[in-house]
C-alpha cells in the first residue's frame, strides 16, 4: 500500500500539474490488489483417480481426472513393460482390449480394459504431456471370486438335526446379485410342502449364504450346490444318518 507521506507528496505534485507519477503508482497498486492467484496448470484430481479391483472377464475402468488440461494430452502407460497403451483417444497397442475413453463434457480420461485377466494386474500410469511430463500411478487388481462351502466335500448329520450349510464368496469387488442353492440338480423351493427350509444371505466384502434345513430326514441327503451369480459354484455331499 502507498504510505501516507508518499501519498501526500504525490498529491502536492499533482496540484502542481504533475499527475503522471501519481497515476502510474496508483494504477500499479490497484492492479496488484485485483490480481488473481497463478493458474496451477494441468494437474490430477486424486479424489477421482484411485486404485481399483476388477473381476476376471468383466470390463474394468481406471479413471484419471485432469484439471486445467488446456492443449495438453493424456496418455496411459503400463509399468510392467513400460508399454504405451493410449495417447489422447488413440490406442497404441496391438491388444485391442485396451481403449481410451473420454467424455468432452468432463475432466475424466479413463483406460478401459475389456475381458481383464489376472495377468493384467499391476501398476498403470496416467501421464500429462507437460514439460517435463507428470504422471499419477494407479494399481489394478484383477481377481477371481472364490466360492467355498464349509465342510466340503462331505458332511454327516443325524436325522432330526438341523443342517446348516454355509457358503462363502471371497475376493469379489462387489457382492453377487444372487446366490442359488440346488439339491440333486434341482433348485431348492423354500415354500415346498416339506417346510423348514430357509436361506439367509449376508452381503459385504465377503458374502455368506446360510442354507438351513430343520428336522433333517434321509431324503435330504444328496449333492448341494451353492451358485453365486459372479463366481464358480461349490459343491458338498450331505449324508443324513439314522440315529
Amino acid at each position: 500500500m502507498i504510505t501516507h507521506w508518499l501519498l501526500l507528496i504525490l498529491v502536492v505534485c499533482c496540484l502542481g500539474g504533475n499527475c503522471s507519477a501519481f497515476n502510474e503508482i496508483y494504477d500499479s497498486d490497484e492492479s496488484n490488489l485485483l490480481r488473481t492467484p497463478l493458474d496451477r496448470g494441468p494437474h490430477f484430481d486424486l479424489s477421482a483417480s484411485k486404485n481399483i479391483t476388477a473381476l476376471v472377464g468383466k470390463t474394468a475402468y481406471l479413471n484419471c481426472r485432469v484439471k486445467n488440461i488446456g492443449n495438453k494430452t493424456v496418455s496411459w502407460v503400463r509399468h510392467r513393460d513400460i508399454h504405451l497403451l493410449t495417447v489422447g483417444r488413440f490406442t497404441y497397442t496391438s491388444d485391442q482390449r485396451f481403449q481410451a475413453v473420454h467424455n468432452p463434457q468432463t475432466d475424466d480420461w479413463s483406460l478401459q480394459i475389456r475381458y481383464p485377466q489376472k495377468r493384467d494386474t499391476g501398476v498403470y500410469e496416467c501421464q500429462i504431456s507437460t514439460t517435463p511430463p507428470v504422471g499419477h500411478s494407479m494399481f489394478l487388481a484383477v481377481v477371481e471370486p472364490i466360492t467355498t462351502i464349509v465342510g466340503v466335500p462331505d458332511l454327516y448329520i443325524n436325522t432330526d438335526s438341523t443342517v446348516n450349510l454355509t457358503c462363502i464368496v471371497r475376493n469379489s469387488p462387489e457382492p453377487p446379485s444372487t446366490i442359488f442353492w440346488t439339491h440333486n440338480n434341482q433348485e431348492i423351493n423354500y415354500d415346498s410342502p416339506r417346510g423348514g427350509v430357509s436361506v439367509i444371505t449376508k452381503k459385504g466384502e465377503m458374502t455368506t449364504s446360510y442354507l438351513l434345513i430343520q428336522r433333517a430326514r434321509t431324503t435330504d441327503s444328496g449333492k448341494y450346490v451353492c451358485s453365486p451369480s459372479n463366481a464358480d459354484p461349490s459343491t458338498i455331499n450331505v449324508h443324513i444318518l439314522n440315529g
